[in-house]
């Protein structure tokens, strides 16, 4: 099995920073793409950032520019530093991992998600 561990979430005052931090562990052969997801109340869960194992990153626009995600593969680790932050952040926020395991199956694994709060 896999599993995925957030951390770093917490209550922050607009324009402040955070970094959330996501750790794979288990039967892990290799892990391809990396995402961080998050999903507001009563919203859908939406992509906002991604990076590849090379180290590509791609973001949403309503994060460019603020938002930084990066990984540690000597880790199984990725990152998304959070800045500039706006009420509109705030939300659940989950990763996304899709890994190749040690018997040979490929799926994708999801964390159980840190709340970020973004208020005065």
């Amino acid at each position: 099995q896999v599993q995925l561990v957030e951390s770093g979430g917490g209550l922050v005052q607009p324009g402040g920073s955070l970094r959330l931090s996501c750790a794979a562990s288990g039967s892990i052969l290799n892990i391809y793409t990396m995402n961080w997801y998050r999903q507001a109340p009563g919203e859908q869960r939406e992509l906002i950032a991604r990076v590849t194992w090379d180290g590509t990153s791609n973001y949403a626009d309503s994060v460019k520019g603020r938002f930084t995600i990066s990984r540690d593969n000597a880790k199984n680790t990725v990152f998304l530093q959070m800045n500039s932050l706006k009420p509109e952040d705030t939300a659940v926020y989950y990763c996304n991992a899709d890994v190749m395991t040690l018997w040979g199956g490929r799926s994708a694994y999801w964390g159980q998600g840190t709340q970020v709060t973004v208020s005065s």
